[in-house]
């Protein structure tokens, strides 16, 4: 793993909601997953059952990581092994986000939302502005 030293002097985060992570110092494997299922409706009906992700794909099917087989070079110089940072400002982290200060080996995050509006036909919408 790298080894470079990093340093921040202040980190100010209002809301970190739905698996996001703050880390701070170095990690090996950091795994982050959020699955969200959001249904908007028209009306305020309920049926129960909500909240059952088992039935959409989006949830299961598995996510294509295609290997990069592009050659490259680089040079790496780093003659002050240390990372410094005044101050850190985050107003909203959410689904799988991540704040890392620090070293990293692997990183894999991954956020799976669906999201339902469903609408009142036009016949029903009619009827109850009439109401």
């Amino acid at each position: 793993m790298l080894q470079r030293t990093s340093c921040v002097e202040a980190i100010n985060i209002k809301i970190a909601s739905f698996s996001s992570m703050v880390q701070v110092g170095d990690s090996c494997i950091i795994n982050g997953l959020s699955k969200a299922l959001a249904v908007q409706r028209e009306t305020e009906l309920f049926y129960g059952n909500e909240g059952n992700l088992s039935p959409y794909r989006v949830y299961t099917e598995p996510i294509p990581f295609l290997p990069i087989n592009e050659p490259f070079s680089y040079t790496r110089h780093n003659p002050n092994p240390l990372i410094k940072v005044s101050k850190i400002d985050i107003i909203g982290m959410s689904s799988a986000s991540l704040l890392h200060v620090g070293n990293s080996r692997h990183v894999s995050m991954e956020a799976r939302i669906l999201h339902i509006r469903q609408l009142l036909p036009k016949e029903e919408k009619a009827e109850q502005g009439q109401k």
